[in-house]
């Protein structure tokens, strides 16, 4: 069990997952900016397992976007939700604030709408306060 991780200057949010993590059937949870830094994660997730899985899930949020532009011809989509759905579970990730994912992992058999319900109340109740990541500058000057 490590501790969880955060950029230097990323706020540790860890302690938003509380409520999920007493869901029945939630596994693992974490909170990870746009671009693939943790913000907070589940003390029994390993803190490298974590990182990939920001990374990943940061390109995946990417790519579901783009897919979702691409076939609804539409420009500035905006992503409500990707789940994926695996033999060993479920992985929901849906925006929470500004440049911020909340992901949750679960078992197989988990009710989906509980989960997915309490992971918008917690976005509706902190969202806008607490969990929103500053851009990181990309270097170039504007």
């Amino acid at each position: 069990m490590s501790a969880p991780k955060s950029s230097p200057a990323a706020k540790d949010m860890s302690w938003v997952l509380d409520p999920l993590l007493d869901l029945p059937g939630v596994v693992h949870a974490l909170v990870l900016s746009a671009d693939g830094l943790i913000q907070g994660h589940d003390p029994f997730l390993d803190g490298d397992a974590a990182e990939g899985a920001a990374g990943m899930m940061s390109a995946l949020q990417g790519a579901a976007r783009a897919v979702a532009r691409e076939l609804s011809g539409e420009a500035g989509v905006r992503l409500r939700q990707v789940v994926i759905d695996a033999d060993c579970g479920f992985v929901f990730a849906i925006p929470a604030g500004e440049n911020t994912v909340l992901a949750v992992f679960t078992e197989p058999k988990v009710d989906m709408g509980l989960v997915t319900h309490h992971m918008q109340i917690q976005v509706a109740t902190l969202g806008t306060k607490v969990m929103n990541t500053q851009a990181r500058d990309s270097g170039n000057p504007a």
